[in-house]
């Protein structure tokens, strides 16, 4: 792949290929989560299909836009709820977070995003009662899974198809992105998401910043208890969102480590930039000036 293609184009793929094989095009699993997360998949998709790997992406029958527009092998799944169902818990989160946003992981987790989540994530269950389909991606022996981990089932579906798994994401809920990763983020110099904190934290934020991980600690079973519920089904034993995160094996965080808390960096995990819905423009030609002393 050129690198002129787009600018995280070069290590998405070198890092899905370390999943693959790097001698032959290998077959990739692909278990989106829906809305703008698929946008954002979809242009690494699209890449991969281009450099003649072979791609199944696995999708709900009711969803906004997921395995659309693209020449690929789409499996669909039935789920029980229906696209109304979908729009307006959709609507109600999208309307609390304008109207009164969130201030805190834990506000976010106990509120408007609760209900929505569940509905996401009791598709896992229609994914797994569908046998036929669960005996294709057994026989399909596929090298990896790429998948967004909001969507939760594509942990599990790689846990139980026992193939490598690919996380591309720009932020991760809780504290398992440190846990999954085994990257320690000091609680006194990293403040946690949405807490609002800059590195240079005074003693009471900092103790403030230890409080609300001692939260997340505490709610955030709760909050994908769902999940890990179904996880738990599928591999008849009890799974918790620390197994299920500590099995992947890279890491695609979506944005710039200049953009971040300083903080270390596991062999696992690759910033790859940010990558826009749409193809951005070449930049302008720049005249340059030159001027004599």
């Amino acid at each position: 792949m050129a690198p002129a293609d787009f600018s995280a184009s070069l290590p998405l793929c070198v890092c899905l290929l370390l999943a693959s094989g790097f001698a032959q095009a290998g077959r990739l699993l692909v278990v989106p989560m829906d809305g703008s997360h698929w946008f954002t998949m979809q242009s690494v998709v699209e890449k991969l299909i281009h450099n003649r790997h072979e791609v199944v992406v696995v999708v709900p029958e009711v969803s906004w836009q997921l395995g659309k527009s693209l020449n690929i092998t789409v499996k669909t799944y039935s789920i029980s709820h229906t696209i109304e169902v979908l729009n307006r818990e959709f609507k109600y989160f999208s309307d609390t977070q304008w109207k009164t946003p969130e201030e805190s992981m834990l506000s976010l987790m106990t509120g408007s995003a609760k209900n929505f989540y569940e509905l996401i994530f009791s598709n896992c269950r229609s994914l797994f009662n569908d046998k036929k389909l669960v005996e294709y991606l057994k026989q399909s022996y596929f090298d990896a899974v790429f998948l967004d981990p909001f969507e939760v089932c594509g942990l599990t579906v790689a846990k139980y198809l026992s193939v490598p798994s690919v996380i591309i994401a720009k932020v991760i809920f809780c504290h398992y992105i440190e846990e999954g990763t085994q990257g320690p983020r000091p609680l006194s110099y990293v403040p946690r998401v949405l807490s609002k904190f800059a590195d240079t934290m005074t003693f009471m934020e900092r103790v403030w910043n230890h409080i609300t991980y001692m939260g997340e600690r505490a709610f955030c079973p709760y909050f994908f208890k769902t999940a890990t519920d179904i996880a738990s089904e599928v591999l008849q034993t009890p799974v918790t969102m620390e197994d299920l995160f500590s099995q992947v094996s890279i890491w695609l965080l979506r944005t710039d480590f200049v953009l971040e808390f300083p903080t270390p960096m596991m062999p696992k995990m690759v910033y790859i930039g940010g990558i826009n819905c749409h193809q951005g423009k070449s930049l302008s030609k720049v005249c340059y000036l030159s001027f004599s002393t």
